[in-house]
Formats: structure tokens, sequence, C-alpha cells
């Protein structure tokens, strides 16, 4: 069989979407405080201390910010802090200042680029690859295959990846599964991550991803892991440890059409830099380019349905979408 180089785009026939579960007339009600209290604002915060103390420089949200403050938006961070209306209203302020500071947001000056952060996957240290049981994008965090030394780049690379795989999210899914495998690369070394590395990689994806992680596989924990876990398993909130999973087989949460061989699945997998990294960009901006013109399409603003834009299009809106990602690359 052919070794395959390129992710999956969709997930396949056996993934399935779970319901989305219904609001009651309370949680509707706080919804609506919330979407208004943004919709009134006309300028919001450019760092997550900014956020906190209320100070510093602010700005218009742009499209792609309105389009993050989505309707599912809104109600993860309602869900994360229990419905409180002031605590969704204040995280999601410090979330914004964080995006626009840290640099995820793709139209701003600072955004990560797939080129700044290449170098750091040069051995496919992280993949996005295939679609779990619940039609979740799978993001594989394959930590014996760590290629460079501490740094904000590897933190910056996390998130980058993170954000791709939101861009692979089907219509209907919001959260997305990670397959963490400690095992060593014979190549590499037997190098885990650091644990402030560790802390500002969980409080980022606490704090500014509230709801978004739908299950943790983890295997192939070597002692030296099961430390790092042991140190820094007081630090993750209870939502989320109940998410994790030991050494479990991940064919029973992935199915074997899209899970490497090297787990228990069917697809004989190879990486190779120079053609995964250049074809999961490459979707992943299809993706979003997409979600995007859907956005527009919707009539634009805060609190759209993230469904609808993730919807595919026409063909006539797919074929102005081409012509202009091909104009965009010229």
């Amino acid at each position: 069989m052919a070794a395959h180089f390129d992710p999956p785009e969709y997930p396949c026939k056996k993934s399935t979407l779970p319901p989305r579960p219904k609001l009651t007339g309370e949680q509707e009600g706080k919804y609506k405080q919330v979407l208004q209290f943004l919709q009134e604002k006309t300028e919001f915060p450019t760092s997550e201390k900014g956020a906190e103390k209320n100070s510093g420089p602010m700005e218009p949200l742009t499209d792609e910010e309105k389009a993050w403050l989505s309707e599912e938006c809104i109600l993860r961070y309602l869900r994360a802090t229990k419905w409180n209306v002031a605590d969704a209203q204040k995280r999601l302020l410090s979330t914004l200042g964080w995006r626009r500071e840290f640099g995820v947001e793709r139209t701003r000056s600072n955004t990560i680029t797939a080129d700044r952060v290449a170098v750091e996957n040069e051995s496919g240290k992280e993949l996005i690859f295939g679609f779990d049981n619940d039609s979740r994008p799978c993001l594989a965090l394959r930590n014996g295959r760590q290629n460079t030394e501490a740094s904000h780049r590897q933190v910056e690379h996390m998130f980058f990846m993170l954000e791709r795989a939101i861009d692979y999210m089907p219509p209907g899914q919001e959260q997305l599964a990670l397959l963490i495998d400690f095992k060593a690369h014979t190549k590499l070394g037997k190098k885990v991550p650091s644990m402030t590395t560790g802390r500002q990689v969980l409080h980022i994806l606490q704090t500014h991803y509230p709801e978004r992680l739908g299950k943790a596989l983890l295997t192939n924990l070597p002692w030296i892991a099961w430390t790092f876990m042991k140190i820094i398993h007081p630090f993750i909130d209870p939502t989320t440890r109940e998410k994790l999973v030991f050494t479990k087989p991940f064919p029973d949460y992935v199915p074997k059409e899209q899970l490497e061989k090297e787990y228990g699945g069917d697809v004989d997998f190879e990486y190779q830099h120079a053609k995964y990294w250049p074809k999961m960009n490459e979707i992943a901006d299809k993706k979003h380019a997409a979600f995007m013109a859907q956005y527009h399409k919707l009539g634009g603003g805060i609190g759209l349905s993230e469904e609808k834009m993730r919807q595919p299009l026409d063909a006539d809106d797919q074929a102005t979408l081409v012509g202009g990602m091909k104009k965009l690359s010229v």
C-alpha cells in the first residue's frame, strides 16, 4: 500500500456528530445579555493585561474577530463560567486581548505565520491528521519528536496548530481531540516539554480555549512523563481532567481509516515535512477562507452560527473563492 503524506480533509462515514444540547429559557436570556454587551461595545482591549485592568489601547473589532465571536463561542464561555454573565463577559474580553497580543488572529501585523513556526514541525512532532468517532479533528502531539529547545516559538507553534485544527472542524463540531504520544524517537532523544512551557500551554488552553477540548488520549508514557503529569495535574481544571484518557487503544476512539498504523489504524502515513506542511496549511487556509465567505454571506456581525459558517459554499461562491485565493498567492 502506498504511503500517505497529506492529512484527510473530512471525517470518514463512520464518524458521527453528537447532538447539540438545547438551551433552557434562562440560558437563552443569559446568552442574549452577553451578545448585547458585545454588540454595544465599540472598542476592545489589545492585550490580556489591558482587558484585566480595563486600560491601555483599544481598537474596534475586525471581521475576523466578529466571526470568532459566534453564537457557539459565547455559549462556550458561558458554560465555562457556569452561566455567570459577568464572568463570561470578562473572560471574552481577556481572550480577545490575548488573541490580538499573542498573534493568532490572521489579519493582524503580528500574526504567527506558517513560515515562522515551520522549523518547529520539521520532525513531525505535531500533526493534524484524521477525525475521531465524534468528527473532532485530531491533533497529534508526538513529544518524542521534540526537535527544538524550549522557547516562546514552541508555544506559538502549539497554538498555531490548534488554530489550524479548529479550521478543520466540520459543521456542527466545536471540539478537537488530542492524541498525545510520549514515545521517544531514536534520532531525537528523550525530550519532554519543560515545566514552564507545560504550565504556560495549559494556562492558555484552559483560559482562552474553553470547551474546545473534547478528548485527550495519552499513550507510551515513560516514568518521566508520568512524573511530569503528576506535577502538572493540580493545575488541570476538573472539566479538562475528565477528558484525559490514559493508555487506552486509539482505535477505540478514532476510525482505523483515519488513524496511523503505528497506533493500530490502517493508514500507512509517512511524515515528510516538504509535502505535509504546505498541504496542511493549504487545506486550513481554504477552509478558513470559506468560513469567512459564509460569514459575509450571512450578513456579518457578532453572534452568527459557527455551524452555518462552516457549511460548504455553493458552486458559484466556491469558484469566486478559489479565484480570489489564486490571486493572493501570485
